[in-house]
């Protein structure tokens, strides 16, 4: 249930509501936008007189939210989410250039492919420490090690990190790292979730193989429920019949999320394709669909990468991708 108090009512009168409606065992999320206050209750509302509540002077509507995800919700939060993280701002009109390798291999190589990055434009780097792969035989990752070469990467070009966790009991490692992604296959690990929702990271949670838009926006809520709204929603393609891609990349999504929620979207088009070749013409098209950001995949030299070098630009074509998605940007602003 959502009350959307009139425009004037002074923050006396919207804490005594709160302390009202705090008795009937309610938790009540505030979102104060520029026009007007929204009280999301949470809870048994079933216990709330919604005529009584209408009634009140300062109250403008009462609406019952039907949807199972609340605080995701725009209803509860009309005004996009701005997220910001070491100077960057994501969200809201903000747009977010994710690039980077996807493993670490060396310190040279990250360093190296982070200035590269940095030179054009990109203002996130990523790059995975752990790695969740389908075969167990498959290169890893290298861990806390990777993680500590991130962050000399960090030092090097003032670039803020995003990397993978794959485990609550690796939590610690990531005490220095800006941004935590969830893959996709951890998007319904809900105990990680729940931990994930008691840091004030912000969370890059990337949307599941073969999971729903309406599940993607329930482990957004699992994160926000115990406390963290700092949530970036990633659509990074899904399973389909579709073999010539290594997913199918819904950019539809983009649109679907933007209407459902107030949380950034980011699209990555490197996993969803598995092909460098397309990763471009979808990055333009996920730009030209209102993404918030994209999260790139660059290498050095790709045919030597160690993880996913199929998928992975240069750093030259990523300097010319970032050249068109800038263009797409100023037409379409």
């Amino acid at each position: 249930m959502i009350a959307i108090l009139k425009h004037g009512t002074t923050p006396e009168q919207t804490q005594h509501l709160i302390q009202w409606l705090a008795r009937m065992d309610l938790d009540v999320h505030v979102s104060e936008g520029a026009e007007v206050t929204v009280l999301g209750l949470i809870g048994d509302t079933s216990r709330v007189d919604m005529e009584l509540l209408s009634s009140l002077d300062m109250v403008e509507t009462v609406k019952r939210v039907s949807e199972p995800f609340k605080q995701a919700n725009r209803k509860f939060h009309p005004n996009d989410t701005v997220i910001e993280v070491g100077g960057v701002k994501i969200g809201g009109g903000n747009f977010a250039m994710m690039a980077g390798p996807c493993s670490v291999e060396s310190e040279e190589q990250i360093i190296g492919i982070a200035k590269a990055v940095k030179a054009s434009g990109a203002n996130i780097l990523r790059g995975g420490a752990f790695k969740p792969r389908t075969s167990p035989y498959a290169f890893q990752g290298m861990g806390g090690e990777g993680i500590d070469l991130l962050l000399k990467a960090r030092a090097e070009t003032g670039l803020p990190i995003v990397t993978e966790i794959m485990n609550i009991s690796t939590l610690d490692l990531f005490a220095d790292v800006d941004i935590i992604q969830v893959g996709a296959r951890n998007m319904q690990n809900f105990d990680l979730l729940k931990e994930l929702g008691k840091t004030d990271k912000p969370i890059l949670l990337k949307r599941g193989l073969a999971n729903t838009l309406q599940e993607l926006l329930m482990s957004a809520e699992y994160i926000m429920s115990e406390g963290n709204e700092r949530v970036m929603l990633c659509e990074r393609g899904i399973r389909t019949f579709e073999t010539y891609t290594r997913n199918t990349l819904d950019l539809s999504a983009v649109s679907v999320l933007h209407d459902l929620s107030h949380l950034p979207v980011i699209v990555d088009p490197s996993h969803a394709t598995g092909k460098a070749k397309l990763v471009p013409p979808m990055a333009v098209a996920a730009t030209a669909a209102g993404a918030d950001g994209l999260i790139i995949e660059v290498h050095n030299d790709p045919a030597h990468a160690l993880c996913d070098g199929a998928q992975s630009l240069t750093p030259a074509q990523f300097d010319e991708l970032n050249q068109r998605v800038n263009k797409i940007r100023e037409a379409i602003v």
